[in-house]
């Protein structure tokens, strides 16, 4: 993940602001949404232009649903972490899978690939969608 110095501006501010006080993945038209209502006058063509800058620049992670929309959200971990998804409504949950960069540097090893990057997001049902337990539940002796 490459991260760059970039010009701190007031609509860079203010998207990080909306994404600072969302738990889940956005699309660049929801945050937009939540910034016109929080009062700012940014133009959703500069929120999609700031939100793929700071993707770049990793500021902010971003995530291709499957009709192709790009969605964002402002991660609590810095460095490589992946994330599990609910489907239903949007939870995420960060997570390190240091046995996934294992393999994953084995691999490209064994085929000859450097300075290989990757992704790995795990969609599914939270367990208030999916009628599971949580592990917190459980683990508590409940």
């Amino acid at each position: 993940m490459m991260v760059s110095m970039q010009r701190n501006t007031r609509q860079r501010t203010a998207i990080l602001d909306a994404l600072g006080r969302q738990d889940d993945f956005r699309s660049a038209q929801q945050i937009h949404e939540q910034m016109r209502a929080d009062g700012e006058t940014v133009g959703l063509a500069t929120v999609y232009r700031n939100l793929q800058t700071m993707a770049h620049g990793g500021q902010v992670d971003v995530l291709v649903t499957d009709d192709g929309e790009s969605i964002y959200r402002q991660c609590a971990q810095s460095g490589h972490h992946h994330h599990l998804v609910c489907r239903e409504c949007g939870r995420t949950v960060e997570f390190q899978a240091p046995q996934v960069e294992d393999w994953a540097r084995r691999v490209a090893r064994e085929h000859g690939f450097t300075d290989v990057d990757h992704t790995m997001e795990i969609f599914g049902l939270c367990p208030e969608h999916s009628g599971a337990p949580s592990d917190d539940a459980s683990s508590s002796g409940a």
